[in-house]
């Protein structure tokens, strides 16, 4: 087969509408029934900006007979139709035809918007075989017509009219959607949740397939839908009454929330109108504002049981909320704009939702004490389904013991949640880590020499490693798809190294490892890195344990003139049962560094040094002391 060439000939420049209708999920999500609905939300998203805006009040939305065709009439001021004095085409033919065009990249015109990166109109217009606008303006009627993406007539002035506001009359392609048929019910539904998001606008749908019409329009806003959504079954029986709140200035933000019998949370999201379903900085402001504020009141009132943490899961579960934000210029994930990805909006919607929920529940005591009980109950029930699980985990714990590696010196515990495993350098290490460790909770696998490198390895070549292996048997979740965290026999995985450099050559050889075949393990802040002493510093009678050469130096430094003796490990091995036990396996006194997962964009393959430690920069740690814990990013 000849050399294929390949020169400047062969490369494509798509131009104007061509591609939208190339790659139209790039632009609409897919061309499913997904996609065919979006068409619609764009015409109608330029309608309800109007609304926002100030400039219209009902916007009629009709699904036509044939049910492929759709019409969204608003009174609004109507699309442009004057001359664009750089382009030398009417406004609304730009608008329509070209990506990239619209009255919303500046905030004049629109201060809040769905539609903000001037496609939706074109996209539409792209994808559909016939669409026809007309404008009323300026006291005329105007009126042009478009298919697949160009206008197929001039812009014509039809006849005198009284008013103002456009009308998108369009049939999706069929050369582009596999089925054009719209769905009634789907059209129905986001009519009248957008009812509830811009109190006060009316809007109206005319169903010509099944022949009938319905307005809504609500002027209580979202106060009123989270008492539909209650009122649905879906929120299985309320506790306590609704509580709302509003912004007004600034960023613009609704909230309605409520707490049912139901297990599972559900928040209702909304940017300028527009359903963000994946979520976003707006909804994280609103879980941690609602957590905080629970927190602070069952903290000042002394409600949270003893012994029992209430995490931010046990306060959110059965919270039905909806979260309506309007703001001037929102960064949405993709065009279909399924997530805010402004990280300006999640403090002020933190501290709206902190202050004025707290401040709602001191001032209505029974509501508040409802609410208290639902989230204690919660808590309860999480803490009743840990000790199940762990009953089950101690079960497989001490089934696994059959299999395990000869080597390994196991603990006498069989529940995983307090057990350790402490992989140690050398034999002789090993011999010392025995002896000083605590036997009930405490196991020790010796590894011989350094360990094979899992980032330049095959998977049958780390499998044939035996060292690596033993590992593998000793924690018993095993790997790659077959990982189970349930089966895990430990919950702290400490490295414990000698405190040179070959020690911390060894530590990173693990730390790849875990991070390529085991990365869920460090995720769920399972693997620490223990910290023995390189030196002993005796300046009189006190003794110093120093990681390290600078920590050394400072404790002679502060010594002032006194004489210091210094004695320097040369191993683990040769470290003294005791002195390992006080200063690194005894959990009263000692100190470790748990390693979490940095940025996946973080460099891959270079070695650093920090903190005296080769380690690869793909890893934070956190230092976890015996009486405190520090966070050290490093």
């Amino acid at each position: 087969m000849g050399k294929s060439k390949y020169t400047a000939k062969d490369i494509t420049v798509l131009e104007g509408l061509e591609p939208v209708r190339k790659r139209p999920g790039m632009y609409i999500g897919g061309v499913d029934t997904t996609g065919l609905h979006h068409l619609l939300w764009e015409v109608l998203d330029n309608s309800i900006d109007e609304a926002m805006n100030g400039h219209c009040d009902k916007v009629v939305v009709t699904l036509h007979a044939s049910g492929d065709t759709i019409t969204v009439a608003d009174n609004g001021r109507g699309i442009p139709v004057d001359m664009h004095p750089k382009h030398k085409r009417s406004a609304l033919e730009l608008i329509l035809t070209t990506l990239h065009a619209g009255g919303k990249f500046e905030n004049t015109n629109y201060f809040h918007s769905g539609g903000l990166h001037g496609v939706g109109a074109s996209v539409v217009t792209a994808l559909s075989s016939e669409l026809t606008a007309q404008i009323k303006r300026d006291g005329f009627l105007w009126e042009q017509t478009y298919s697949r993406g160009l206008a197929t007539s001039a812009l014509k002035k039809v006849k005198e009219a009284r008013g103002s506001g456009t009308t998108i009359r369009f049939k999706p392609d069929g050369q582009i959607f596999p089925k054009t048929t719209f769905r009634p019910e789907t059209i129905r539904e986001r009519l009248e949740i957008r009812s509830y998001l811009h109190r006060g606008l009316t809007l109206v749908f005319e169903n010509e397939v099944e022949k009938n019409s319905e307005t809504f329009c609500h002027q209580r806003g979202i106060a009123e839908y989270i008492e539909r959504l209650l009122a649905d079954g879906k929120g299985s029986g309320s506790v306590a009454e609704p509580f709302y709140v509003e912004r007004t200035d600034g960023l613009v933000v609704e909230c309605a929330l409520a707490w049912t019998e139901a297990t599972e949370e559900r928040v209702l999201s909304y940017v300028n109108g527009i359903p963000t379903r994946s979520g976003g900085t707006h909804e994280n402001g609103l879980k941690a504002g609602v957590a905080k504020a629970v927190r602070n009141y069952l903290g000042v009132h002394n409600l949270t049981p003893k012994g029992m943490t209430i995490a931010a899961e046990d306060i959110r579960e059965g919270m039905i909320a909806v979260l309506s934000v309007y703001m001037a210029e929102p960064q949405f994930q993709g065009q279909t704009k399924d997530r805010l990805n402004n990280t300006e909006v999640a403090a002020p919607i933190d501290n709206l939702l902190r202050t004025s929920l707290e401040n709602y529940l001191l001032g209505n005591p029974t509501q508040a004490k409802a609410i208290a009980n639902r989230v204690i109950l919660s808590a309860r029930a999480r803490s009743a389904s840990r000790a199940a699980a762990q009953s089950v985990k101690r079960k497989t714990a001490v089934s696994h013991r059959l299999n395990l590696p000869g080597k390994l010196a196991d603990c006498s515990s069989t529940d995983p949640d307090e057990c350790e495993l402490f992989l140690v350098e050398g034999d002789s290490a090993g011999g010392s880590a025995k002896q000083g460790r605590d036997r009930e909770f405490q196991a020790i696998l010796p590894l011989r020499g350094k360990v094979l490198n899992a980032a330049q390895a095959s998977t049958s070549k780390i499998l044939a490693n035996k060292e690596l292996t033993d590992i593998i048997s000793a924690l018993g979740c095993g790997t790659g798809k077959a990982y189970d965290e349930s089966k895990l026999r430990y919950d702290k995985i400490c490295l414990l190294m000698d405190a040179d450099s070959d020690g911390h050559h060894i530590c990173t050889l693990l730390l790849t490892f875990f991070y390529s075949q085991l990365p869920q393990l460090i995720r769920d802040g399972h693997v620490y890195i223990a910290q023995p002493p390189l030196f002993k510093v005796e300046i009189g009678k006190q003794v110093h344990w120093a990681l390290d050469d600078a920590a050394r130096d400072r404790i002679i430094a502060a010594a002032n003139g006194r004489i210091a003796v210094v004695q320097r490990f040369k191993g683990l091995g040769e470290m003294n049962p005791k002195v390992l036990k006080e200063t690194t396996l005894d959990p009263s006194s000692r100190q470790l560094l748990r390693v979490e997962i940095l940025d996946a964009t973080a460099t891959e393959n270079t070695i650093q040094t920090l903190m005296g430690r080769e380690v690869e920069p793909r890893f934070r740690f956190i230092m976890e002391r015996a009486a405190n814990v520090e966070s050290v990013d490093i």
